[in-house]
Order: structure tokens, then sequence, then C-alpha cells
């Protein structure tokens, strides 16, 4: 079965999307557009499934959406799971192409404009910026038309390499643009590139110097984390010892890793 051949599928809760252009960041990190069939409306920090056919089925993965909701076409950030079951066809998948999308954008991980709170903190590792691109893209959209932004906002962008920080000179640039953004790459393999000068470390090894250097406190903060789910635990730890609770802290982890794994970076954290 052709996975590009229109038509393959005709369940009327999906349809089909043209993979419009593709940039290779590393061997196994990729950003794609894709032009839906028809338009999907979607809040900052959803995400949309994604799918193909593989013998005679199709194989569905859920995917944030990293453009904003005003763009045509919808952006995803990729990474290539070799033994995974729906990646490694989504990697040959070239420009012109087809995959098939679910036209109903979900999730929760969206922008806190309930609580009151100014001061909103973002986490992320990897491919897990997309959600919160999509936030900042919006809010970028927003004041270059005239409507700042009322809130402040940092983001934590965490990789093992400078390389994998896909959007880093875009948000840079945003940073540098609006006083209201502040952005912080953060590079763990530092002995990989010495010349890096930016931040250095895990995320849940910097996150708490930056809260408090940027005096965001609990009662005024929402924080959001997204990626790895072992930082994500170590995180939410991190935050509770500061005095955060549940309420203002908002996650989205993209695989669930075994409980052996999870279990290390426990015993890790308590010194035993």
């Amino acid at each position: 079965m052709n996975r590009n051949e229109p038509g393959v599928m005709s369940e009327p809760k999906r349809m089909t999307g043209v993979v419009t252009s593709r940039r290779d960041i590393t061997d196994e990190l990729w950003v794609v557009r894709v032009r839906p069939g028809q338009p999907i409306a979607y809040r900052p920090g959803q995400y949309v499934t994604v799918g193909l056919p593989s013998e005679a089925r199709l194989i569905e993965r859920p995917y944030s959406v990293a453009s904003a909701p005003k763009e045509a076409e919808l952006e995803f950030f990729l990474e290539l799971v070799r033994k995974g079951r729906l990646s490694p066809h989504l990697y040959d998948v070239p420009e012109g192409g087809l995959i098939y999308l679910r036209p109903e954008a979900k999730g929760r991980l969206l922008f806190d404009t309930e609580s009151g709170h100014v001061n909103h903190f973002m986490a992320a590792t990897v491919t897990g910026v997309a959600p919160f691109l999509s936030m900042i893209r919006d809010f970028a959209a927003q004041a270059a038309a005239g409507r700042p932004c009322p809130y402040r906002i940092a983001l934590l962008d965490g990789a093992s390499r400078s390389d994998e920080l896909a959007y880093r000179h875009e948000l840079a640039s945003y940073a540098g643009r609006y006083d209201w953004f502040e952005y912080i790459p953060t590079v763990s393999r530092v002995w990989l590139e010495p010349e890096w000068s930016g931040e250095t470390g895990r995320c849940e090894d910097v996150l708490r110097k930056h809260l408090d250097r940027l005096g965001f406190v609990p009662e005024a903060t929402t924080v959001y984390l997204c990626g790895n789910p072992v930082m994500i635990e170590n995180v939410e730890g991190i935050l509770k010892r500061a005095g955060f609770t549940s309420g203002p802290i908002r996650e989205e982890s993209y695989w669930h890793p075994p409980k052996a794994e999870l279990h290390e970076s426990a015993t890790r954290r308590s010194g035993m």
C-alpha cells in the first residue's frame, strides 16, 4: 500500500495533509510544515493526531503544533524513534507527500489566563518546545499587530547539544524584540562543544536559579513543563520544595518511561 496515495483511508474523522516543506535539524530531528485538506482550529499548546497507513491499518500518534493558530499550515517538530511504529515512516515522507490528520485538535497544555498570574515560566526538552513556540509565536503576532503581551514569559529550552535547539535563533529574536519575553537555551553535554557560551546543565539543574533570578514567586507564577518525563518528574519535586503547588504547574510528557527509569531518577534526587 502506498502511504502517499490519496484516498487510501475514507474515514470521515480523518483528512489528508500535504507536506509542504521540511527542515532537517539533526540526523534524528526534523521540522515539517503541513497543509491540511481543511483548516484545523486549535489553541496554542494543543496537539493534532498524525497518521500513516501501514499493513492495512492506520498508525497514529499525537504531535504538538508549533505553528500559531492563524497560520494556514501546521508545523511539527519531530524526533525519529528508530524502533517506533510511526516516526520512521513519517521520516520518509517527502515534500509533496501525504499524511493523515484528525481534524480535531486536543490537549490541555494551554496558556493560563484564568489564575491572574503575571509570570509564566516554561521548561522544555528538545521537541517539547513545540507547544511553547506556538504560544510565543501567537503573542508575538498579537504584539506586532499592536496588542502588547500583558505577561512576563520565560522559556528554558534544554537539549544535549545546541544543534538540537531547532528554534534557538527565532526565539532569541523574539527575546531581543519584546521585553515581555526571555529565552534561556541550555546545553547539558558541554564537553561536546566547548565553544558554547550560553547556560549549561539540564533543565532541572538550572530552573530554580532562573526562577529566583526573575523573581517568579509561586503565588504569581504558572509553570509549564513539556518533553522528557524524567525532567518533568525531577522539576516537579524542585517546584514543590520551592513552594509551588500542583495548581500552577501544567505539564505534558512525550512518552511514558519504564518505572525503573523514574525510580533511578528518584533515587538520585534522594541521595540513596
